[in-house]
């Protein structure tokens, strides 16, 4: 019985990974700029794996101004130009270039939604989707709920959003529960603690 308590996903094999799997995968979060930092991440992640950009994670805050939406919606080329060199981040321009365009679209989405949570959590119906996985069924690469979310992120102007990046996201910040049927994260209570992204502390 006692063994069954550490059972975890299967993907959370290293330190960073037990960490992050533990304490933030699937916690529903409704807090806009903690949402802004992991639509960066995950866009980031296109093509890598999620290990490489958790290691990366504190250079992602340095240089995105701890993911202050309203200052990277005022980056410059410059400012891209300059994180572009910054080799504490996966230094693909388009991929940087995207998070500002993208912090100006969230900030379009607050305005007219009065938040980013509002607006993404609308494509779920404002609670969680949970389905406990196993090896019979595992999580999608998508789903319509990502579809429409892709779609809908794009009509803003967002890149980087493809559905399968979005469904990563929702799984991310707890829009869907995908944790392992037997996985000690689903005993867990589910309420999302404030994320200080970039704080002294």
């Amino acid at each position: 019985m006692a063994d069954t308590d550490h059972t975890r996903c299967a993907w959370a094999t290293t330190d960073a990974m037990i960490q992050y799997h533990d304490e933030e995968w699937g916690v529903p979060s409704h807090d806009d700029q903690h949402l802004f930092e992991m639509l960066v991440l995950e866009g980031a992640q296109a093509g890598l794996s999620w290990s490489t950009i958790l290691n990366k994670r504190e250079g992602y805050r340095v240089l995105f101004a701890g993911f202050d939406i309203d200052k990277v919606a005022r980056f410059t080329e410059k400012d891209i130009e300059r994180i572009v060199l910054d080799a504490r981040i996966v230094r693909n321009r388009a991929k940087i270039a995207s998070a500002v365009l993208n912090a100006r679209a969230v900030k379009q989405i607050q305005e007219e939604h009065g938040s980013f949570a509002d607006f993404v959590w609308s494509f779920v119906g404002g609670k969680s989707i949970d389905t406990p996985r196993d090896a019979e069924h595992p999580p999608p690469a998508s789903t319509p709920e990502s579809d429409a979310l892709s779609k809908a992120l794009k009509k803003y102007g967002c890149k980087f959003v493809g559905t399968t990046i979005c469904y990563a996201f929702m799984q991310a910040t707890g829009m869907v529960n995908d944790h392992a049927a037997d996985c000690l994260s689903r005993r867990k209570p589910k309420t999302r603690r404030k994320v200080a992204t970039g704080s002294a502390d």
